[in-house]
Parts: structure tokens; sequence; C-alpha cells
């Protein structure tokens, strides 16, 4: 009994000091609002700095899961299309499990490095450190596919080389000629090869 005595106090003396703040980790809620076609996270930049994450990271993984386009501004994430809060929480969750959280100790103590050009999550909890790896994008997001001959309505968030209109929908690039960045308009589908879909413009929308 004494060996195990022994052996049990020599084993915790090298456990690692936990150095996290100890304090309950609560991510806010997000606070959503729609403004025309686009949807507005009036407190993204607070939700960032409770994850002691730069805002343009987290930013930049919800628009890849989103599959669509937007921007910051302020305190507040603008972003294209209209998304519930329960979706956006589960991208943040998501963002949180991958990102942020320790998978040995579970502690949101961590920070973001790079190890040989590998993205790495550290724990400055328990030390334990491992390579991050990006998710498939949009599997939040039930994709719909398109139909040919049927009409959508969509944004067209850039300009292609031929002049073009590029919009973007679920896994879709949709080329609509007659149209420049920022057009809100309905469309109709007229051919679809993979993922890239060719359209006519039926009708601008009125700003």
């Amino acid at each position: 009994m004494n060996d195990y005595l022994e052996n049990l106090d020599r084993a915790l003396t090298k456990i690692p000091e936990i150095k996290g703040s100890g304090e309950r980790f609560v991510v806010p809620e997000p606070k959503l609002m729609t403004e025309g076609k686009t949807t507005v996270l009036e407190n993204f930049s607070v939700i960032a700095d409770k994850l002691n994450r730069e805002p343009e990271h987290l930013f930049k993984f919800l628009l890849r899961e989103l599959g669509t386009a937007g921007k910051l501004e302020g305190s507040r994430a603008i972003v294209h299309g209209r998304f519930s809060s329960s979706v956006v929480s589960e991208l943040i969750d998501a963002y949180i499990k991958e990102y942020v959280t320790c998978s040995e100790c579970g502690r949101p103590d961590t920070h973001l490095i790079k190890v040989d050009r590998i993205l790495t999550l550290r724990c400055d909890a328990c030390g334990a450190h491992r390579p991050v790896t990006k998710r498939q994008a949009a599997s939040i997001i039930k994709e719909q596919p398109l139909t040919e001959g049927e009409t959508y309505d969509v944004m067209i968030v850039t300009v292609g080389s031929k002049g073009d209109g590029i919009a973007k929908k679920d896994k879709y690039t949709i080329y609509v000629p007659g149209v420049v960045k920022g057009d809100e308009v309905k469309i109709k589908i007229k051919k679809i090869t993979g993922n890239l879909a060719f359209a006519e413009l039926i009708e601008k929308k009125k700003k």
C-alpha cells in the first residue's frame, strides 16, 4: 500500500499546472437581425472576444460554412442571405469544437499557432496540442440542388473575367449575364454542369 501511495504522489507531482482562468466558459447567444436580404450578427465582436480568436478567422469560417459572402462592419458581421439564430449557433459551436476547445482536457484556454506551416491548437492549461483540420463546408446547411428551368432569387457577389455576374447558391457557382456586383436578381437556370450553373436574367430587384 505504501508503494502505491508513493507512486501516486509521484504521478500527481508530474501533472502540468493548470494555467486557465478557471471561470465558466459561456459564449453569448448570437443576436441576429435581418436587413433586406442580409443577416446581421450584431454581437459578433463580443463573441470573437469571448473565444479569444481573431474576428477575421471566425468570420471566414462562418462565410465558408454558410456558402455566402459578407463583410465586417465595426462590431457587426453582415452576411448575404437569411439565416436563423439556430443555424448560426450551431456553426459557432462547431468552430469552438474545432478551433477553441482542447481535445484532451476540454478547456477553452487555447491559442492557434503554426508549426511547420500546419495550423495547430495548443492548450495553455494542460500543454496538449493537435493539428487543426478544415471541416467540410456547409455541413449544417443542407444543400438543395438547383434544377434546370427553375427560377431563383440570388445576389451577384462578383463579376467574372468575361463580364458575367457571379452568384453563389449552396455548392453552385452561377453565371448571370447583364448584371453588376451587388444586384439582387431573379434568374432562370438554363444549364447545369457539375457545380457550375448558367442562367438568364428574369428581373432585377429594386434596391
